[in-house]
């Protein structure tokens, strides 16, 4: 009846009150534990049902027998009595192991515990408490083998109650947590470790005792007073506990200590990553031959990744494209590329803007590292530090506010020469950089410099080949021979070497103008060059005032001979006395004419072969040009793109030619806005001219 539990039973007057009863174990039930009472003359007068089960006797056949007579081997007779007068005569108690014969008459060894029982008649009797010996062996076995394995274990081995308080620890756990065992008895897991976030692990331990379903190897890190320095990691176990009768008593615990597994794999997915971070650079870094872009793409590849902020600086002598040796009290003068962080608004304001060009003292790290060539690791940074890292001491506390904890500068190196550093910082990352990080730092400035160094010469190139070709294009006055002029030239997008691209306006005798537009095939100082020789041929020869067609067959004879160069071109001549214009074209698009009250159109021309092919006749065209009319030439770069059709970009021109009246100025820049990509990889040559009126020519306009 006490194993249901409830209220507790009253007590007496003046005592505490009885704790009420609790679940029975259910060793006794394993046991099997038989309960036998004697009279003094050894008659049986109380037999349990656990003694008929034992014995093999019915109550009703045991009763009132002599136990010996029934119980006892006839060999064995003498020693029962005699132990039997023992026990009621002296009053001690028996214990032992004795052979019982069963009712079926096959013989079972006993394990007995003997006493002498007193009633409130003072009548004596004999109790006797008897299990088979073979039960009890097994389970003194199981004991012994659990008890030696969990204490001998070297798996950490608890149990913990319904509560997921500790009631038994094994010396192996206890040098896993570093904590006695009497400590933890009674105590949580969060209270032993709390350093180690065992809320899963708890979590989990609630939901065994309400499944019974284990949980098998659940990871768990932290830090213990058995190795407060250094994070260990675990692989923890759960097991629900019940008895015979299915009560549920707890949670067996198995601690398994897998830091160097962890650490071996932590290691392993920093090293996945610093590959993935490396491919990622490899295919992110250096996309185009710009320079500020390329620096940007290193930093975008750098944060948050390895760094929480950083920036691309490359020496202004190299810029220029000079070698530059520093001495050791020699200032830098750097200029910053790019800059990149990740939520550190302080930190990228203490940073240099990009294109700013800066001069580094001789004690400042980035200096030290550029003059040497070695990387700079300062993996805790201090105040002390700051100022070496920023340029000013106000930077220097925009770099403290903004939690500057640890810092690395590394060369960007291309072909033996030092171009600037990759400079990394770390904010909201807790872990400082260590060699781990340097050799990745290392690698990605190595990739990286060599596709600086690449787009920096390209841009040398570029710019010298772009400075020839504008030092080529003519400088001409807005009026001329009854025309006012408006021209452009754009170059290709930075993806791309100059072009050979270029216009002309020419004065002639008897007021007349030509007007030249012409592309060479092919890009860089060869087209620039080559333009320029044949915008040299075409002013010789246009001062001989050759017709068009006679013209363009003079350049291309001269075309063949530059070294199998190919060009297009469109040349005119304005007559403001004819009111005509006569054209001849060499496999150019032709030029678009706007007359007021009527569409934009383009010029119905003979396409002509380009210069260079030879052996092709041209022929001039004569059209109409009053004045007010707009003629405008332009070179393919213009409208000619990968993605769309040639006449649909051909109509678009037309369309915004077709717009309100703006000054030639205002349309020149309007199509080149509109029309030209910023990604295409062709230049672009526009020439409008506008015949003007009687008026305008009269008042010098």
């Amino acid at each position: 009846m006490g194993a249901a539990g409830g209220a507790g039973i009253p007590a007496p007057e003046g005592r505490k009150p009885v704790r009420p009863p609790v679940r029975p174990s259910g060793l006794l039930d394993v046991l099997g534990m038989a309960s036998v009472v004697l009279d003094t003359e050894g008659r049986i007068v109380l037999w349990s049902p656990q003694a008929e089960e034992l014995f093999g006797y019915r109550a009703s056949e045991a009763l009132g027998q002599f136990a010996a007579r029934i119980m006892v081997h006839e060999q064995h007779v003498d020693l029962v009595v005699k132990l039997f007068a023992d026990v009621m005569d002296t009053g001690q108690g028996w214990a032992g192991a004795f052979p019982v014969r069963r009712k079926d008459g096959s013989t079972r060894l006993v394990e007995f515990r003997n006493m002498r029982l007193l009633d409130d008649q003072g009548d004596i009797y004999a109790l006797g408490l008897a299990v088979d010996q073979s039960t009890v062996r097994q389970l003194e076995q199981d004991v012994a083998l659990s008890s030696r394995m969990v204490s001998q274990s070297p798996i950490g081995l608890a149990v913990l109650d319904t509560d997921l308080r500790y009631v038994s620890v094994n010396p192996a756990l206890e040098r896993i947590n570093g904590v006695p065992a009497a400590e933890q008895i009674g105590r949580t897991m969060g209270e032993v470790l709390p350093q180690v976030d065992v809320g899963a692990v708890e979590a989990a331990a609630l939901r065994v005792l309400e499944t019974g379903r284990p949980v098998v190897d659940q990871q768990v890190a932290g830090l213990t007073p058995a190795d407060p320095d250094e994070e260990h990691a675990w692989t923890i176990s759960l097991y629900r506990l019940e008895d015979s009768l299915a009560h549920v008593l707890g949670v067996a615990v198995s601690v398994v200590d897998v830091t160097e597994q962890h650490r071996a794999a932590v290691e392993t997915e920093a090293a996945r990553r610093r590959l993935a971070l490396v491919a990622d650079a490899s295919a992110r870094i250096g996309t185009t031959l710009d320079l500020e872009r390329t620096a940007r793409e290193l930093a975008d590849v750098a944060v948050p990744e390895l760094a929480d902020i950083a920036a691309v600086d490359l020496l202004e002598s190299v810029v220029q494209g000079r070698r530059s040796t520093l001495g050791p009290t020699e200032p830098a003068t750097i200029r910053a590329l790019a800059v990149e962080a990740d939520r550190a608004p302080d930190a990228l304001a203490a940073a240099d803007p990009p294109g700013q060009v800066t001069r580094y003292a001789p004690d400042r790290l980035v200096t030290e590292c550029v003059r040497t060539g070695s990387p700079i690791l300062v993996p805790q940074v201090g105040a002390e530090v700051l100022p070496r890292i920023a340029r000013t001491p106000e930077a220097a506390e925009l770099l403290a506010r903004a939690g500057v904890h640890s810092y690395l500068a590394v060369p960007l190196i291309a072909r033996g020469e030092v171009l600037g550093a990759l400079d990394l910082k770390r904010t909201r990352n807790p872990l400082p950089f260590d060699e781990d990080d340097l050799l990745l730092a290392r690698e990605l400035a190595s990739r990286a410099a060599v596709q600086i160094d690449n787009a920096r010469w390209y841009q040398n190139a570029r710019d010298t080949a772009l400075t020839l070709q504008r030092s080529l294009l003519p400088s001409h006055p807005p009026v001329t021979g009854g025309l006012e002029v408006a021209s452009r030239y754009q170059p290709a997008g930075s993806t791309a070497e100059v072009g050979g691209d270029w216009f002309d306006v020419i004065p002639l005798d008897g007021g007349k103008t030509a007007l030249v537009v012409g592309d060479v095939m092919g890009s860089g100082i060869n087209a620039a060059a080559t333009m320029g020789r044949l915008r040299t041929a075409t002013n010789t020869l246009a001062s001989l005032d050759l017709d068009p067609a006679r013209l363009l067959e003079h350049l291309d004879r001269i075309t063949e001979s530059l070294d199998s160069s190919i060009a297009t071109c469109v040349y005119a001549v304005h007559d403001p006395r004819l009111r005509q214009c006569r054209i001849a074209n060499a496999g150019h698009l032709p030029p678009a004419r706007l007359r007021a009250g009527r569409p934009p159109e383009l010029l119905d021309l003979p396409a002509g072969a380009p210069l260079g092919v030879g052996g092709v006749a041209f022929s001039t065209t004569t059209v109409d040009l009053e004045p007010g009319d707009r003629l405008v030439l332009y070179t393919d770069g213009l409208v000619e793109t990968r993605q769309h059709p040639l006449d649909e970009r051909l109509n678009a021109l037309l369309a915004l030619l077709d717009g309100p009246d703006r000054t030639l100025e205002e349309v020149c820049d309007l199509l080149l806005r509109t029309l030209h990509q910023p990604d295409n990889s062709d230049d672009v040559a526009l020439l409008i001219a506008r015949v003007q009126t009687e008026e305008q020519r009269a008042a010098g306009q």
